[in-house]
């Protein structure tokens, strides 16, 4: 396909107007009488561990052998990796420690499964939580014989004894969330959806966590640009989707 001048002009309009709006959709989709104006220095504390924990957008490509703190190929290319830049750039003096075990594929039960080592040896002080969409997507294409009340169990025992091992583990709850009209997500998802997206914001309410509203988020992103420049398949975010979510993370935590 031929780039012409008027083509290049038109899309990179619409890119700059779409990235700096980015702080502008964030905040505009993190309800206000969620925030303090001193939230964020007191919740990040000096020498905390920070976890990001999740299946394949939160994983983007990490590598997992040494999987270090505070290290860009232990992180991928996504969200995790940008919102902890972001945190360690902004707080040189707090010496946070953080990781990144998302895990692609993953489902709740499969996150209960690795939890000794991926979460409870590493005892966070915070612990961000995105997983939902294989819970659901895996059912769909006859990978797995899960339902939302399996989902909605398998997140509560999860969280259950994560507080009983780390009672005083600040817990981050993300929205599971979907594109439409990207290449694998089409209005058959909706519906179903939505029924993950509740449980997991009934347990964020259940455990008093923080929530991070991604589908509203998303939602918000394609009134400023299409929802294949946020996202390709409607779940994978490309590099705008992962700065979006970073800075909604970033926003919620605040």
């Amino acid at each position: 396909m031929t780039l012409t001048r008027r083509n290049f002009l038109t899309r990179s309009v619409i890119g700059a107007t779409a990235l700096t709006s980015i702080p502008a959709i964030a905040s505009s989709c993190i309800a206000s009488d969620t925030k303090t104006s001193n939230k964020k220095n007191s919740i990040f504390h000096k020498g905390d561990t920070i976890l990001f924990q999740g299946d394949s957008i939160t994983d983007a490509g990490r590598e997992r052998k040494k999987e270090l703190a505070n290290n860009s190929r232990s992180f991928g290319s996504g969200y995790a990796f940008l919102a902890a830049s972001s945190l360690l750039n902004e707080f040189p003096k707090k010496d946070l420690k953080i990781y990144n075990r998302g895990i692609s594929g993953n489902k709740v039960y499969q996150l209960s499964d690795r939890w000794e080592k991926d979460c409870l040896d590493l005892k966070p002080d915070i612990l961000s939580i995105l997983i939902g969409v294989n819970d659901y997507w895996h059912f769909r294409n006859g990978k797995y014989n899960g339902t939302v009340e399996v989902y909605t169990n398998d997140y509560r025992k999860l969280l259950e004894r994560t507080k009983k091992i780390l009672p005083n583990v600040k817990l981050v709850i993300c929205e599971p969330f979907y594109v439409l009209n990207t290449s694998a997500v089409d209005e058959s998802w909706a519906k179903p959806m939505k029924e993950y997206q509740a449980a997991a914001h009934s347990i964020a309410k259940e455990f008093n966590t923080i929530w991070v509203p991604f589908q509203k988020v998303y939602d918000e992103a394609i009134t400023y640009a299409p929802a294949t420049y946020w996202t390709a398949d409607g779940v994978h975010p490309a590099m705008p989707g992962a700065q979006l979510m970073a800075e909604a993370w970033l926003r919620a935590v605040e």
